[in-house]
């Protein structure tokens, strides 16, 4: 990937970028003034081509000279024994984080960063692509943030459920996966959680997706509809709009609601819930959509492997604690957070396995395990905890 200097504030229309060709420097400034003038009046077709054209051309150029510049990266590194080993999360959250600075239009900070995203995936697999463990198969919301935050260069591996692409990461089958923790709406998904405590795999890195429903069918006729197959927690979501649309209508959870639109296709009067691409890959017609219950629907997912990152300049940490059973046990091990200044995200208890009655309590808290304050701050808390483990400090997610 090629290194670029962070820029301070945002560029200015003209301005020199670093590590572009002269003529892309010198051709840049005068064709956004010619587009500029153009808006003022009504433009020439022919000529406003013209210009997109040459554009696309500049464009194509950099993007070459990127791709040749993080090979030099590659070549710089010397000889690693894994993809994995290439990609650097840290790296890529500042990367992307100066594109939004540097962002004043039109287009918004979200397409901007996706289609960076894809240039710095497309540039990586030159190296060798990654290969990406998640929830399958084909067309499920997981595979959707896999895409997010690795671009479409890398190479999925969809998996039966979390609990193996936790033991195909660990094994080194995949170099890394991406595993869902929380909704916006129904809360921690518990499941997950459940896996961190015997795992030996890091979290490195977060990924916030908006999650959009629809009911998805081979007919596309809603009075067909005599079965629903989904997630449980794709059902769970469309509670509201189900008793109120399809009352009676029987509703059969299963491991994935790809799993649910692959079902429905075999069968006139089955729906399946799932997301627009689910319905894509599988040959469904969509009934009706998005019918999710909450409009901010959002799932957070995080990307874990086996190795533990250096700090991108704004960070997350969690945290997996046991405390010991005495009074004020939970109240010493957050005030050392609370008087260094950390901030905490989310707190969540969990029965410690084979300790009746014994909690553990998964946190996330800003910063990262190796710098102040947080370094600070966890030296206390051990002292009081039973025992303080990192499950991994990673770059807060990037929109």
């Amino acid at each position: 990937m090629a290194e670029s200097t962070p820029g301070k504030g945002r560029r200015k229309a003209g301005k020199k970028v670093a590590g572009s060709p002269p003529q892309a420097a010198a051709t840049a400034a005068p064709t956004r003034v010619a587009v500029t003038a153009a808006a003022k009046s009504r433009p020439d077709l022919a000529t406003v081509r013209g210009q997109i054209d040459g554009i696309d051309r500049e464009i194509q150029a950099l993007i070459a000279e990127r791709a040749l510049f993080a090979r030099q990266v590659g070549r710089a590194k010397g000889k690693l024994a894994a993809a994995v080993e290439y990609y650097r999360p840290e790296r890529e959250a500042q990367v992307l984080r100066r594109v939004v600075d540097r962002n004043d239009g039109p287009l918004a900070d979200e397409v901007l960063v996706r289609l960076f995203r894809e240039i710095m995936s497309a540039c990586l697999a030159q190296q060798e692509p990654l290969k990406i463990g998640y929830l399958g198969p084909e067309g499920t919301f997981s595979q959707q943030a896999v895409h997010k935050h690795f671009g479409h260069s890398a190479r999925g591996l969809p998996l039966a459920s979390v609990e193996e692409v936790f033991d195909e990461v660990a094994a080194g089958a995949a170099d890394f996966g991406v595993v869902p923790v929380e909704n916006s709406g129904q809360g921690t998904i518990q499941s997950t959680l459940d896996l961190f405590p015997t795992s030996p795999l890091k979290i490195c890195g977060e990924v916030e997706l908006r999650v959009h429903q629809y009911l998805l069918s081979r007919t596309g006729r809603m009075e067909d509809v005599e079965r629903i197959y989904s997630h449980g927690l794709s059902l769970a979501q469309c509670r509201n709009w189900l008793r109120q649309h399809l009352p009676g209508v029987e509703a059969h959870a299963v491991s994935s609601n790809a799993e649910g639109a692959r079902r429905a296709r075999n069968a006139d009067d089955a729906a399946a819930i799932a997301g627009d691409s689910a319905g894509h890959v599988y040959g469904l017609k969509a009934i009706a959509g998005p019918i999710e219950d909450r409009s901010d629907n959002t799932t957070r997912f995080l990307v874990i492997g086996r190795a533990s990152f250096p700090p991108s300049g704004n960070d997350r940490t969690s945290l997996l604690v046991s405390i010991r059973d005495q009074p004020g046990a939970l109240y010493q091990v957050l005030e050392p957070l609370a008087r260094h200044g950390i901030s905490m995200n989310r707190i969540e208890s969990r029965p410690e396995h084979g300790a009746l009655w014994q909690y553990a309590f998964f946190i996330d808290v800003g910063g990262h395990v190796d710098e102040s304050p947080l370094k600070d701050a966890l030296a206390e808390v051990d002292a009081f905890a039973g025992d303080v483990r990192v499950l991994g400090s990673y770059p807060v997610a990037v929109p």
